[in-house]
């Protein structure tokens, strides 16, 4: 998965019981971004991609109600840092590509964006990959590979909250 030369990579599992043990994961990675973070987010249908997205933008300081931003693609929202939330479902490569999305990726906000391997060429290559997978009801595994050197002092943080390597 890492196609980097020269950056840093690793491989992470997170074992959420609920939405509570979800929420915590994304409560520390909010208290961990800064201008420019990119979270790639992937998982089936139903995972809890856009739970995770309300959940993190909720610790990043949104006050607005945070949904799907499907039919819109892109929805902005002021928290401690602006957040930018994706849905790239519906788009093709070609599409994403004319939106001119490194405006959100280099720019002074956090992006989210659901569906995330869907334009992996257009994103850049340091960021935060999560896939989502369900194992109960409302267990879910999130498979987090941290890619690049921006992302490595992150991986201290996440050991803390139960993160263990894989």
């Amino acid at each position: 998965m890492d196609q980097n030369k020269g950056s840093t990579s690793a491989r992470w599992v997170y074992e959420a019981e609920d939405l509570k043990g979800t929420e915590q994961l994304a409560e520390a990675l909010a208290k961990l971004a800064q201008p420019g973070t990119v979270i790639a987010l992937d998982g089936d249908l139903g995972a809890g991609k856009t739970a995770f997205s309300q959940l993190f933008a909720k610790h990043l300081g949104v006050k607005d109600t945070v949904n799907s931003p499907t039919f819109t693609l892109i929805k902005e929202y002021e928290g401690r840092l602006p957040f930018y939330h994706m849905d790239v479902y519906r788009l093709s490569l070609d599409e994403a590509d004319e939106l001119g999305l490194d405006e959100y990726f280099y720019g002074h906000g956090v992006t989210l964006v659901e569906w995330a391997s869907l334009i992996e060429e257009l994103l850049p290559e340091d960021k935060l990959q999560i896939y989502i997978e369900t194992v109960s009801a409302t267990g879910r595994r999130m498979h987090i590979n941290v890619q690049g050197a921006t992302y490595e002092p992150w991986v201290p943080a996440l050991k803390e909250i139960g993160v263990s390597e894989s």
